[in-house]
């Protein structure tokens, strides 16, 4: 019974996990806002192109650019991941699968024509806000 218990995950877990936003974190905002006050404008939580069923939290649609803000847990943060000891294998898959997600993703995206800006939530809004806008101001002043 032990054994079974270590590989499931606790009811404490699962609350403090189903708690976590997915959107409109407190970067995603901080970022919009910024973005949004250097009057640049954007859709929130679009899929830039049809036939692959996957979000950008922001999309700059006729500069092709694709924003993605990435939790340091979930997408598994070079600086900051954290590898759970209860159900280790779980976490591990559950983690490179969401990191090869993303390479698919930002693939896709580059093949349709499009550039993805992948933020990381410890970064300041202000310094993701200064890729952003880089980005997008290089994209739209390109024939």
């Amino acid at each position: 019974m032990a054994a079974v218990e270590s590989l499931n995950t606790t009811s404490a877990v699962r609350a403090r996990m189903s708690k976590q936003k997915s959107r409109d974190t407190g970067i995603e905002i901080a970022l919009r806002k910024i973005l949004h006050a250097a009057g640049y404008r954007y859709r929130v939580h679009r899929r830039p192109i049809t036939g692959v069923r996957r979000e950008a939290d922001l999309v700059f649609g006729p500069a092709r650019v694709a924003v993605f803000v990435d939790g340091c847990f979930w997408h598994g943060c070079p600086d900051h991941a954290t590898w759970p000891k209860n159900n280790a294998d779980f976490w591990r898959t559950k983690i490179e699968t969401n990191r090869r997600r993303d390479a698919d993703t930002d693939s896709r995206l580059h093949d349709a024509g499009w550039l993805s800006v992948r933020i990381w939530e410890h970064e300041t809004a202000e310094s993701a806000a200064d890729r952003v806008i880089t980005t997008v101001r290089d994209r739209r002043s390109k024939p």
